[in-house]
């Protein structure tokens, strides 16, 4: 290819020189791809450009998500021709308003090595594949930062979420601000807030989040969610003085857990309390302080760490009495109120779906009864036919807000239910399960007290995640004294982990069951 040639060819490819510019945006909705688009488009008009704005949805991929397509081109005396869609190969600025959204474009081929500025949020919005997983279903974000570094002429990325959400704004404003950073459009700075200010309608803070992006932009600096923040210390509790001096009493008692297992210990016994109360907390400590006395120092006392987190979480079951507090609480219309930001003077209101089965209901009467209920089919029929219904309760009204109010006040019963009484049931169980095998394998100690991972949630969640507990466990006494057994345990949970109905979790219970000599039946 001659001198020429190769002139000619960066000419059609390079924004700054070329006569149409070729920019696609990718977002998920409710993140303003339509809002940036037309700023986009309002900017180029007003500095003579001609532009066409097109968009498509993206259903079958991620739901919600859309791709945006701008192309421009100085207005003259013939009108230019211009595409409806982006090409691979033929975009020379893509927005990405999150990291995965990135992904998407650079497998599609919109973002190339010798084009392409990619701008991009360094933030998550989970797709659906990845929420449904019980396990940890998130696609790796480092894996799509090092392609896009390959991928891409120019990479612009950080966290334009965290800069809208702390401007009290939408990331539309702060992508806006980034890609003027990037000044690979050849308008001013003046010329996209303009387009702000002609918008009307939040012109301070999508102002404040433009501009923090820009300067970014225009630093090249780039941050990840998260990345260089140090944990914020914990609250001091507030109340009673007698309350709090009991408080830093049983505190201090975790002073003599082993140093690598307090930080944990401090957070487990933070939310025990904040679950029950004082003496439930002491109780938490108590069997942890068990477990420390038979853990190992060579080993980092991990068997305490690992049991300081799940005990907790044990301790901690959601019943009737947890939901009905959690969705009264202030912080909970608080968190909500910061999500949605309504308009001032706009009411709030807050619907809450709630379904709760006659074993939820049963698990909330004295034991004895609870008991006698429970083991009646007949009882269970009548109760489940009376209540087993979807209900609609609107805790932005007085007497449903009451209503779960109370409920929540009810949690101090809550040792004297029949719930209680199954779960400390199970929690010792799992326990002595754990300590019974800590003297001749240690690993799999550790292994069955993280198993307790698989029970989490209320109702329908909670007895699947039960049915998978109680059939890794059923693993764990197949494997025992073998050298492999914690190896095996680690991947019947993670199996377990895979999908909902659990089909994974029983082919490798079957594989387990294979060199055992305990096949099924």
């Amino acid at each position: 290819m001659s001198a020429n040639s190769v002139a000619l060819e960066r000419k059609k490819h390079d924004p700054r020189i070329g006569e149409v510019i070729k920019l696609a945006i990718m977002a998920v909705g409710g993140q303003g791809g339509g809002v940036l688009t037309n700023w986009v488009e309002d900017v180029a008009r007003a500095n003579g450009y001609d532009v066409q704005a097109t968009s498509v949805a993206g259903v079958a991929q991620r739901t919600g998500a859309t791709i945006y397509y701008i192309e421009m081109a100085p207005a003259g005396d013939k009108k230019p021709v211009f595409s409806l869609m982006p090409s691979a190969g033929d975009v020379d600025i893509l927005v990405a308003a999150e990291m995965m959204e990135a992904g998407r474009a650079i497998i599609r081929g919109f973002v190339t090595p010798d084009r392409t500025t990619l701008i991009v949020s360094s933030h998550r919005a989970l797709a659906v594949s990845e929420k449904t997983v019980p396990g940890d279903g998130i696609a790796s974000t480092e894996e799509v930062v090092a392609a896009a570094e390959v991928a891409a002429q120019r990479l612009i990325l950080f966290d334009m979420e965290e800069i809208a959400l702390s401007s009290g704004t939408v990331i539309s404003a702060s992508l806006l601000g980034a890609l003027a950073g990037s000044q690979t459009l050849p308008f001013t700075r003046s010329a996209f807030e303009a387009a702000i200010e002609r918008s009307g309608r939040g012109v301070k803070q999508s102002l404040a989040a433009f501009s923090t992006a820009y300067e970014m932009a225009q630093t090249g600096e780039r941050t990840m969610p998260g990345k260089g923040k140090s944990a914020a210390p914990a609250d001091m509790p507030s109340g009673p003085g007698r309350l709090i001096e009991k408080w830093q009493k049983l505190s201090g008692r975790i002073s003599a857990l082993p140093e690598p297992t307090r930080n944990m210990a401090l957070a487990g016994l933070r939310a025990v309390v904040d679950y029950q109360d004082l003496a439930y907390g002491a109780d938490y400590l108590d069997r942890l302080e068990v477990i420390a006395g038979r853990d190992r120092p060579d080993r980092q006392f991990a068997l305490t760490t690992e049991a300081a987190k799940y005990l907790a979480k044990a301790m901690c079951y959601d019943d009737v009495f947890r939901v009905a507090d959690i969705k009264t609480r202030g912080s909970r219309f608080r968190q909500v109120h910061d999500e949605i930001s309504p308009a001032n003077g706009t009411r709030m209101m807050i619907t809450e779906f709630m379904h709760p089965r006659a074993e939820e209901l049963v698990g909330l009467l004295p034991a004895r009864l609870g008991r006698r209920l429970s083991d009646s089919p007949s009882a269970m029929r009548l109760i489940d036919r009376l209540f087993n219904r979807g209900r609609r309760v609107r805790t932005d009204r007085l007497m449903p807000f009451l209503q779960l109010y109370v409920m929540g006040g009810l949690r101090r019963y809550r040792r004297g239910t029949l719930r209680h009484s199954e779960e400390v049931a199970h929690m010792e169980s799992w326990l002595a399960t754990a300590l019974s095998t800590v003297e001749s394998d240690y690993d799999l100690a550790v292994e069955v007290i993280r198993n307790r991972r698989l029970i989490k949630g209320y109702s329908d969640t909670h007895a699947r995640g039960l049915s998978k507990y109680d059939r890794v466990m059923e693993g764990v006494s197949l494997l025992a004294g073998r050298a492999d057994a914690a190896d095996w345990v680690r991947r019947l949970r993670e199996a377990a982990l895979k999908d909902e109905k659990g089909d994974a979790l029983d082919g490798a219970l079957e594989t387990v069951r294979s060199f055992t000599g305990e096949l099924s039946s």
